[in-house]
C-alpha cells in the first residue's frame, strides 16, 4: 500500500494524526526535499528506508514503491503542504493504477492556510472578497492562456500566489494590467509556519523591492487583495438582527 501524505505548511506539529501515524508504521518514506521540515522524518521508525524526491525522477519514485510493494512494504509518499495543490501526484496515481498498486491520500494543511494563520488574515470578508484565487506565474511550467495572470487578476479578488517569488516584477506589472492598484494591499509570507517564518506587508507596487531588501528569492506565498485592509462587514451569522436556523434575531 502507498499513502500519499500531505505534510502541511511546515511546523512539525501541523501534520494530521493520520498522517503522522502513517509516518511512524512506514517501512519506506519517499519526502519531497527541501519542502518538508525534516522534523517530521524523527517520526519515522529506527529502520525505515527514507528517500529524497529532490535527486528522484518520477520513474525512480515509483521503481521504489514497485519494489517496497513486492517486498510487501508500506510507503508513505510524503507531500508538502496539501498534495492536490501543486504536488504532482496525479502522474504518480496513475502509473500506481496501472501497476495495480493500491494507494490512498492523506490531505494536510495547506501553505495557503498557513500564510492565512501567519497574517492573522481572513481571505473572505463580508463585501469584500468571497472569493479566493490560488495560482501562480507561468515560468518552466506553463499556465493555460485562459489562466494568464492579468486575466484573473481582472476579478479583484483575494489571490495567493504559489511559486512566483522570482518573478515579481512581471508579476507587479500582470496584477497592475489586471486592474489591481500600486497601492492595494499585499504580502509576502517566507515559509508560513516554519521556525524561520517571515512575513512582509506592502502593496502590489512595492513587491519587488520589498522581496530584494529581505533578500527573499524562493518558499514564499505572495498575497494579494482588500482583505488585508481595514474595511469590512461583519458577518450576518452572527449578527443579532439576523435570523436562521439556529436563532431569531432579537426584537
Amino acid at each position: 500500500m502507498v499513502h500519499f501524505v500531505g505534510a502541511g505548511s511546515g511546523a512539525a506539529d501541523l501534520i494530521t494524526v493520520r498522517g503522522q501515524r502513517l509516518l511512524s508504521q512506514a517501512d519506506i518514506i519517499i519526502y519531497a526535499g527541501s519542502l518538508v521540515n525534516p522534523a517530521l522524518l524523527e517520526y519515522a521508525k529506527t529502520d525505515c528506508e527514507i528517500y529524497n524526491s529532490a535527486s528522484m525522477t518520477l520513474e525512480q519514485v515509483i521503481e521504489v514503491m514497485e519494489r517496497a510493494e513486492a517486498a510487501g512494504k508500506m510507503t508513505v509518499r510524503l507531500h508538502t503542504g496539501d498534495p492536490s495543490l501543486y504536488g504532482a501526484h496525479r502522474e504518480q496515481m496513475d502509473w500506481l493504477d496501472k501497476k495495480g498498486i493500491s494507494y490512498d491520500v492523506v490531505p494536510g494543511v495547506s501553505s495557503f492556510c498557513g500564510a492565512a494563520a501567519a497574517l492573522k488574515a481572513e481571505y473572505t470578508l463580508p463585501d469584500v472578497s468571497q472569493t479566493v484565487i490560488i495560482t501562480r506565474m507561468a515560468g518552466r511550467t506553463p499556465v493555460p492562456e485562459k489562466e494568464e495572470m492579468s486575466k484573473l487578476a481582472t476579478h479583484g479578488a483575494t489571490m495567493v500566489i504559489f511559486l512566483s517569488t522570482g518573478l515579481l516584477k512581471e508579476l507587479r506589472e500582470q496584477l497592475l494590467q489586471g486592474g489591481y492598484q500600486e497601492d492595494t494591499p499585499a504580502a509576502i509570507v517566507y515559509k508560513a509556519t516554519w521556525p524561520d517564518e517571515k512575513v512582509i506587508r506592502g502593496t502590489v507596487g512595492n513587491l519587488p523591492q520589498l522581496a530584494a531588501e529581505h533578500q527573499i528569492t524562493k518558499t514564499a506565498l505572495i498575497v494579494i487583495g482588500e482583505f488585508l485592509g481595514d474595511d469590512y462587514q461583519r458577518s450576518k451569522l452572527y449578527d443579532p438582527t439576523f435570523t436562521h436556523e439556529f436563532r431569531e434575531a432579537e426584537k
